[in-house]
């Protein structure tokens, strides 16, 4: 079977929309396109790398489609070379609805996110890794596809802009497999599956009278 792996670059309040450049994706009015790059050092590119160096296919949204597909296939001879070339020769399969013209070579389009990935998931090969791709990310949360999130947290707010979890996602559970601090703050961190969600209670037993007030009154409260 083929796991889900999530890659993600968010900001402290969770927003993961345009970190690359001012134009990028202004939609919204999001005013702060290319975040990220102020921030970058050696530690970043080393996990980024590290994210990258297991066989994978790409998993994209059509909006990170187009990005990419306007980048990396001219990338190849630049100082990201090695990764243009990685990009170019695997599969990216594209979450699209629309009629979009998949013209960077090895990509192939999903019709239905959700249906198609789970097939994916049943098939042999190598790892699914989603970039960007927010929409996406929150139809294989909200499905229980997710087998792995790789989060790399930037230390500012941003407001407002695409964030990586809705109300949409299931519950699941996760458990921390490895962190690190980068010199400029950022923490990368990665978490896989554990199970379902646990949960406990850590009230009085019997309960106080307060705690009988309290309960009735957001029973009346709704």
């Amino acid at each position: 079977m083929r796991k889900v792996i999530v890659g993600a670059f968010v900001s402290l309040d969770g927003v993961m929309q345009a970190p690359g450049g001012p134009r990028e994706d202004p939609t919204g009015g999001f005013h702060y396109g290319g975040w990220v790059m102020p921030l970058m050092d050696e530690v970043f590119g080393e996990e980024v790398d590290k994210l990258f160096a297991q066989p994978f296919d790409l998993l994209l949204g059509r909006k990170t489609y187009e990005i990419f597909a306007a980048h990396w296939p001219y990338a190849e001879g630049g100082p990201d070379d090695a990764m243009a070339r990685t990009f170019n020769s695997i599969t990216k399969h594209v979450a699209t609805r629309k009629g979009l013209d998949l013209n960077w070579k090895g990509s192939v389009a999903l019709r239905d996110a959700a249906l198609d990935v789970a097939g994916l998931k049943q098939e042999n090969g190598p790892a699914l890794i989603t970039q960007g791709s927010s929409d996406l990310i929150r139809t294989l949360l909200a499905n229980d596809l997710v087998d792995e999130i790789n989060l790399f947290t930037f230390p500012i707010v941003l407001g407002n802009g695409k964030t990586l979890f809705d109300d949409g996602a299931k519950a699941t559970a996760f458990k921390l497999t490895d962190h690190r601090v980068s010199p400029n703050g950022i923490v990368i961190t990665r978490y896989e599956r554990a199970g379902a969600v646990k949960t406990d209670d850590y009230s009085m037993d019997p309960p106080t009278p307060a705690e009988v007030a309290r309960r009735e009154k957001m029973q009346r409260e709704g």
